[in-house]
């Protein structure tokens, strides 16, 4: 397993933690969209729609750029890459605790 700088790690599980920012990315998914955009769907101000943007940007999960007086941001894939890999390397535990699972299953009723 590579490594991976700590805090950054923990910043992207941080921003995802919150179902309102998951959102928001699973929307940029989609495209650009501005902050307004992003707010739409939660009826939410657009301060608190920033903040949720700032959180996001801080953990290196989107980018924003100014054109104008809108702020349109777009999705950064590498941290959540290294979070998928992160959780990739556990996923053999949690195979084999299912594969022993599967197996009791089947001894039980083969009684």
């Amino acid at each position: 397993m590579v490594l991976q700088d700590s805090s950054a790690l923990d910043g992207v599980f941080h921003a995802l933690a919150d179902p309102t920012r998951r959102a928001m990315l699973r929307s940029l998914a989609g495209g650009e969209r501005n902050i307004g955009e992003l707010a739409a769907p939660f009826a939410m101000s657009f301060a608190a729609a920033s903040k949720h943007v700032r959180v996001l940007e801080g953990a290196g999960l989107l980018r924003r750029r100014v054109q104008g007086r809108s702020h349109v941001c777009r999705i950064e894939a590498e941290p959540l890459a290294q979070a998928t890999e992160w959780l990739t390397f556990y996923t053999a535990f949690w195979g084999a605790g299912l594969d022993r699972l599967e197996a009791a299953l089947k001894a039980d009723g083969d009684r």
